[in-house]
């Protein structure tokens, strides 16, 4: 699940994510285009929605959590999202925009992009509450938060552990954890099979709303048996292969995983890419990963294959 520190502010992000074309505004004002508002409050369901406050008191929860024992048997009938071309949100699409020192680049649609990875997902505290775009999100439907994804987009989401698919509607921002790629919704991870662990390694196919659904990409297969994907993290991509050995040699002695160097082509140039791996699951990742930052030694970047 998201945790607590997953966003680091919905204000924050309305401020660096409101959207392109010359709007400013942190939060609409009354009877504007995202939803009638009275300084910074919203109702629904309710839930009372204050987006000026902290993090720290914003939500009625102070964790994350899912609804008590087996999900609900009707998500399993929920119908998925059917992509469509609808025109970009007012907030939420600012690009570039930063978050806690990072900085992200929106992309101008979902069309080609493919992008293997970790996913979580996240529930009850933020159920009700708005999303980057000031939507209401909806714990029970099939959408998600990317870090790149225009909103709203689509996406296809594919568990690659067990080859379980669903469409998404990317309507939010993050998840800002380094070691991840998209958020679910509770409902999503539910009907994937990502549910019981909190994290899964999947496949995020972006669709194009305009592309006849005939033609969209296909899930991707998934085979069973020792042949399921891992989880590596690449330490740097270096064009002097003395530098490459160094950071192998350092990586080597601290003993967090095996090491491997590998080349490769980038951009035309060759390159010799330190890796360590494979990683047991998401959680390794995340404690490998911050010892290799005490180290002096950037952020990895994950690596699913």
């Amino acid at each position: 699940m998201r945790a607590a520190w997953r966003w680091p502010g919905l204000l924050a992000i309305m401020l660096v994510l409101a959207a392109c074309g010359g709007r400013h505004a942190t939060r609409p004002s009354a009877g504007g285009a995202a939803g009638k508002a009275h300084h910074g409050w919203f109702h629904h369901d309710g839930v009372s929605d204050d987006t000026s406050l902290p993090q720290s008191r914003r939500y009625r929860d102070n964790d994350d959590s899912t609804p008590a024992g087996a999900p609900p048997a009707f998500i399993a009938t929920l119908p998925e999202p059917v992509p469509k071309v609808e025109p970009r949100a007012l907030y939420g699409n600012k690009s570039p925009y930063s978050v806690r020192g990072q900085s992200y680049r929106v992309l101008p649609s979902a069309r080609g992009y493919d992008e293997r990875g970790i996913a979580s997902y996240y529930g009850n505290k933020f159920n009700g509450y708005k999303t980057s775009s000031l939507e209401n999100y909806d714990m029970y439907k099939f959408s998600a938060a990317s870090k790149v994804l225009p909103l709203p987009s689509y996406a296809r989401v594919t568990n690659l552990a067990n080859g379980k698919s669903v469409i998404v509607r990317v309507n939010d921002r993050g998840p800002f954890h380094e070691n991840r790629i998209i958020d679910l919704s509770y409902a999503a991870a539910v009907r994937i099979g990502i549910w019981p662990k909190g994290t899964g390694l999947v496949e995020v196919q972006g669709i194009d709303p305009s592309t006849p659904a005939r033609e969209l990409p296909p899930p991707p297969v998934v085979t069973g048996g020792s042949a399921h994907p891992g989880i590596y993290l690449q330490v740097g991509a270096f064009a002097d292969p003395a530098n490459a050995d160094r950071v192998a040699q350092r990586l080597r002695q601290a003993r967090l995983a095996p090491v491997q160097v590998v080349d490769a082509i980038v951009g035309g140039r060759h390159v010799r890419r330190v890796r360590l791996g494979p990683l047991a699951d998401a959680d390794a990742a995340d404690r490998v990963s911050d010892q290799i930052v005490r180290m002096g030694l950037p952020h990895p970047e994950v690596a699913v294959d």
